[in-house]
């Protein structure tokens, strides 16, 4: 949602220190979706804010719905899946979770993979660009945040809502309205960077412990 008043996304770096590398997390993998489509377009709306980018599609993530038991270890499939997305994770500063609604919540593959990582989130901030219906999928938003608050990540207040996307969004998935949209990707944005920042530099001088 747009801001009263727009945070800064970037200030610049100071010399010698390393971008926010964000984790792009595209929520949906129903058949027809348009959360690749509305991640594309965030990417380019965020594309000058200095951020590393990297964008994880869970439809390129196939990860069972069976979790094994407490001390259990996964399948091998499961594995090697995980040496390859989870390491991604852990060296993000901060996340960016593209989401639709549904039934008033979020996508059960969002579930499921938020559910196979843990200390991954830890001490880290999470925005949110949503989509669907009349309310721009805010109740989706609204219920990540409870789930992101037990794996001790941090979510920041304002998000990005795309509302009506049979009408408010293009046929490529880009919003219609892109001024106030984009104005509303630079406040999540500035709120984002600041956390992000602070919570890295924090992690540093001493390692979040749960």
């Amino acid at each position: 949602m747009p801001v009263d008043e727009a945070v800064p996304v970037d200030e610049g770096l100071s010399a010698g220190e390393t971008p926010l590398r964000v984790a792009v997390l595209v929520g949906s993998v129903r058949e027809g979706r348009q959360g690749r489509a509305v991640a594309d377009w965030f990417l380019a709306a965020a594309g000058d804010a200095g951020l590393d980018l990297d964008v994880i599609d869970l439809a390129e993530v196939d990860l069972s719905l069976v979790l094994p038991g407490w001390g259990g270890t996964p399948s091998p499939a499961v594995a090697a899946l995980l040496r390859d997305v989870s390491p991604r994770l852990a060296a993000a500063d901060a996340f960016v979770v593209v989401t639709p609604e549904y039934n008033h919540s979020f996508p059960a593959s969002l579930k499921n993979f938020i559910d196979w990582h843990h200390a991954q989130w830890h001490a880290k901030p999470v925005g949110f660009v949503s989509y669907g219906g009349l309310g721009g999928g805010l109740r989706a938003v609204e219920q990540l945040r409870l789930v992101f608050a037990e794996l001790h990540a941090m979510t920041v207040r304002d998000s990005v809502s795309l509302h009506g996307p049979w009408s408010g969004l293009g046929e490529d998935g880009t919003p219609r309205d892109a001024t106030v949209c984009t104005g509303a990707v630079k406040g999540m944005l500035g709120q984002l960077t600041w956390w992000g920042r602070a919570l890295r530099a924090a992690r540093a001088e001493r390692p979040y412990a749960g």
